[in-house]
């Protein structure tokens, strides 16, 4: 009997290895998505803004073609990361900027909430121009998962090991 049940598990074992992932190309449509940032440290914006990057380029490419001005999408900014938007700090984060001006040309809005912007002592005159000030991001988020965008919240980590490293 265990002759026939190794018998059974090594020949599972070596068909499955032998075999490979299935490559799946899912009907996406056009999306309506919001993303919430919401970081304990402005800089992480920057891994934030390669979520919008993932999103929208598989989704510009075959077999999907969808042209980006047509996915509508909408960023909801309300933690540190506020200070990355306001004009008085372009020097320091102008790279963020440029990225994100270069994502509100292709349709994306980046929509600050007014109570977050308050803490920091920003008003609406303070924020880049292609910034839209919302009065609250809760309320925000709220409404537009009502009206039904998913909603997804980038999780920043550290990095601590190399890819070459976890391989």
């Amino acid at each position: 009997m265990r002759l026939i049940f190794l018998f059974m598990f090594l020949f599972v074992n070596s068909s499955v290895s032998a075999e490979q992932a299935e490559y799946v190309e899912t009907p996406y449509k056009e999306p309506k998505v919001m993303f919430e940032f919401y970081f304990d440290e402005p800089n992480k914006i920057n891994s934030a803004l390669y979520w919008i990057r993932s999103f929208i380029n598989p989704l510009t490419e075959a077999p999907y073609n969808m042209a980006p001005e047509f996915m509508d999408i909408k960023v909801v900014i309300h933690g540190t990361e506020i200070v990355t938007l306001a004009k008085k700090n372009y020097a320091k984060y102008k790279t963020s900027v440029e990225r994100m001006k270069y994502y509100s040309q292709l349709g994306v809005e980046f929509r600050v909430c007014a109570l977050a912007a308050q803490d920091f002592g920003y008003t609406a005159a303070d924020f880049q121009s292609f910034v839209k000030v919302v009065p609250s991001a809760i309320t925000e988020i709220g409404h537009w998962q009502q009206e039904g965008y998913a909603i997804i919240k980038p999780e920043i980590l550290d990095k601590k090991f190399s890819t070459e490293e976890l391989r």
